[in-house]
């Protein structure tokens, strides 16, 4: 089995995993959500990392999954310990040394005096986890998203991406530009809006174990063709998608 490193998004905490948790514990796997310092000017990517590396510990077969923010600390965790499978859910896909992420990619949706967070990031969610989520929300520091990203490229580890069709925050046709140009692959869809994991946990974890499991098959008949190549000339071809 698997464990699962879950970090959530800007102005939230390890609360916003909860009905995603249990399904994936039932499973079998090893489960690790956290909370980052989102509220904290002088904490930045390094120290999001740190967070996420520490809770991971020394587990083994890790499955780092960013939500939206959390696309940002995903690759850098890969860059510091192995790690088996790279997911973005409605992530935010950064360039080395980028900056201003907002206007690189063109974001098409203005926070403005009228903006509804209820409407915009909870409008599928189920009244009664709407009403809790009021506890876990809060303000998001902006260091992490106006400092250079730091590294040199994209880490070298097997990357999918959860596109959520009726992000609203995230719309899907920009989502899939984005995704193509920065990461070079096709975005895995699935109904429901950004706070997906809280809109349609079963569905989300369907979609994480096929990610995973694919992987996982991918590297195995790589391995075999590998071993049946006396060679070492042969190619397995590209079994994963990869930046």
């Amino acid at each position: 089995m698997a464990t699962y490193a879950l970090i959530h998004g800007a102005g939230s905490d390890a609360w916003y995993w909860h009905r995603v948790a249990p399904l994936l514990s039932a499973l079998g796997h090893d489960v690790v959500a956290m909370d980052l310092p989102v509220d904290d000017e002088s904490a930045g990517l390094r120290e999001y990392t740190d967070v996420v590396v520490d809770a991971i510990g020394d587990r083994e077969d890790v499955v780092v999954v960013g939500q939206s923010l959390g696309g940002f600390v995903a690759p850098l965790v890969a860059a510091r310990r192995p790690v088996a499978l790279i997911v973005l859910v409605n992530g935010m896909v950064p360039r080395p040394g980028e900056r201003d992420w907002w206007s690189a990619t063109r974001h098409p949706v203005q926070i403005g005096p009228d903006f509804d967070p209820v409407e915009m990031f909870l409008h599928d969610v189920p009244a009664d986890v709407v009403a809790a989520s009021a506890d876990h929300a809060g303000p998001q520091a902006s260091t992490p998203m106006t400092e250079p990203w730091p590294l040199d490229r994209w880490p070298d580890v097997p990357t999918r991406f959860v596109l959520a069709r009726d992000d609203r925050f995230f719309p899907a046709a920009w989502q899939r530009v984005l995704v193509r140009d920065r990461l070079g692959i096709e975005p895995d869809e699935i109904d429901g809006g950004h706070c997906v994991a809280l809109s349609r946990p079963h569905e989300l974890v369907d979609l994480l174990e096929r990610q995973r499991t694919s992987v996982v098959a991918g590297r195995a008949l790589r391995d075999r063709l590998d071993l049946d190549e006396p060679s070492g000339d042969g190619q397995a071809g590209d079994l994963e998608h990869r930046p």
